[in-house]
């Protein structure tokens, strides 16, 4: 076991070290991660970032793009072959066809290989000339990031903090009802097993869908090839003097087999090798969903931070090997759901959760930054008058129903701790303001050469994300 140990940070120290001379005398790479918590809108983010790059003519905020020295943008073959491709193609004809419609979510990791033509800046440019840089975007689900808390723990501690957390939520009634009805001490009965994987797989669901954000184990809502193995029939459980052949002891070692198999080899195989990151986080949907979602939130977000700091983490610190993500990016998206004079406002929730979450995470390191953006826009702006108001609206054609309609969602505070105080302190309800959420579908574009989808922000997303690399 520990030869094998040895063997691996070894052959992993080949590679970096091969990967960094590589880099230096041939075509750099940049390894771009994506993820999202609740529906974010990963698949959109890459498919708007990639179509802006290769027609740029919406980025004036890329530096090499207004300077011109991006001179240009092309998908090749991505370099993993065991890595699913991101149907880029088949999305972007779902968004810019004459019925625009939103695509798929993601369902699991998947990856694309940008490559892009960049002529340096300064004097290096006249002497050395353009150079080729690859963009890999690897996409993977947000709850798998989430998972990274659990390598930390064992059951029994795991299921402890499940069960407090989940004992006034009313999307746990079913397997709270359930687990009343079970014996941990029991002999293992598979059946029953299996009804309390499911009740609990329920739970995360219905959980996602009210606007919680720490729905883990991941994998649970997105099981791919993994749907019905024991890995997955497993849930928390009271705690019991359980001897050998009990559910409570199944479920454990399960528990521990779902770490080893399917946590450990993501962040080994793919995580470790991510130099940028982006997470997008749907701050207006928490919001919506009240306090304790905002909470969640919150705590969800320091989690992910923690994946970050892999000094933290003796498993992480052997996988990564010195190496560390440089820059976070936490996208605030949806911002097209708000007029821009409420953009400010949504930056500064979103930063003062990121703030919360770094000194919850004693985090330091990779610089971080907060940001509200919307990848695709759906809306345009307007301004209505209300029982004497004027109110500033986003208008846009409805998901349900495809009528075009106005909408207001309330006026978010300038000052984020009026939201995060009730929401520390535990408020069922925001006592001063109510705030609606509607879901637009994307309007039929008509582009210009030379332009990719109207978007907001996003080209100063990819100036911090990328641009310091394409110098």
């Amino acid at each position: 076991m520990v030869l094998g140990t040895i063997a691996d940070g070894l052959t992993r120290g080949v590679e970096t070290t091969v990967n960094t001379v590589s880099e230096a005398f041939f075509e750099p790479v940049i390894r771009l991660g994506v993820t999202g918590l609740s529906r974010a809108g990963k698949t959109v983010f890459i498919t708007s970032l990639v179509a802006n790059l290769v027609q740029r003519g919406r980025m004036p905020a890329l530096r090499a793009a207004a300077d011109g020295r991006l001179l240009s943008a092309w998908l090749q073959p991505q370099p993993d072959d065991t890595v699913p491709r991101f149907p880029y193609e088949d999305h972007l004809a779902r968004i810019t066809g004459p019925e625009p419609t939103w695509p798929e979510g993601t369902t699991g990791i998947s990856e694309l290989r940008l490559s892009l033509r960049v002529k340096p800046d300064g004097l290096l440019g006249g002497l050395s000339g353009p150079r080729t840089i690859h963009l890999d975007i690897v996409d993977y689900p947000g709850e798998w990031l989430l998972d990274l808390a659990l390598l930390d723990v064992d059951f029994e501690t795991w299921s402890k903090s499940v069960l407090e957390k989940i004992a006034n939520r009313d999307q746990a009634a079913p397997f709270r009802a359930l687990l009343e009805q079970t014996d941990p001490t029991a002999k293992l009965d598979e059946p029953t097993a299996q009804r309390l994987a499911e009740a609990f797989t329920g739970y995360l669901t219905e959980a996602r869908e009210a606007g919680y954000s720490d729905c883990t184990p991941g994998r649970f809502l997105l099981p791919g090839d993994l749907r019905g193995s024991p890995v997955l029939t497993f849930a928390p459980l009271p705690p019991s003097d359980a001897g050998r052949g009990t559910l409570a002891r199944e479920f454990a070692r399960r528990f521990d087999a779902y770490k080893r198999e399917v946590v450990r080899p993501f962040f080994r195989d793919h995580f470790s090798r991510i130099d940028r990151q982006i997470v997008l986080v749907d701050v207006l949907g928490a919001i919506h969903a009240g306090p304790k979602a905002v909470e969640d939130l919150r705590i969800a977000l320091s989690d992910i931070l923690a994946a970050f700091r892999p000094g933290k983490n003796a498993f992480l610190s052997q996988i990564f090997l010195g190496k560390r993500v440089e820059k976070i990016l936490f996208a605030a998206t949806k911002a097209d759901h708000l007029h821009n004079s409420q953009h400010a406002s949504l930056t500064a929730i979103a930063d003062a959760l990121l703030t919360d979450a770094r000194a919850r995470a004693d985090f330091a390191g990779a610089e971080t930054r907060a940001m509200s953006i919307a990848a695709l826009r759906s809306t345009t702006e307007d301004r209505i008058s209300r029982d004497g108001r004027e109110l500033d609206v986003v208008r846009g054609r409805l998901l349900d129903g495809g009528r075009h309609a106005a909408f207001y969602p309330g006026r978010l505070p300038e000052d984020p701790a009026r939201l995060l105080t009730p929401a520390r302190q535990g408020a069922e309800a925001w006592l001063d303001a109510d705030y609606g959420v509607m879901t637009f579908a994307p309007e039929p574009l008509t582009l210009k050469p030379g332009d990719g989808p109207p978007h907001i922000r996003l080209d100063r997303a990819a100036e911090f994300l990328i641009g310091d690399r394409l110098r």
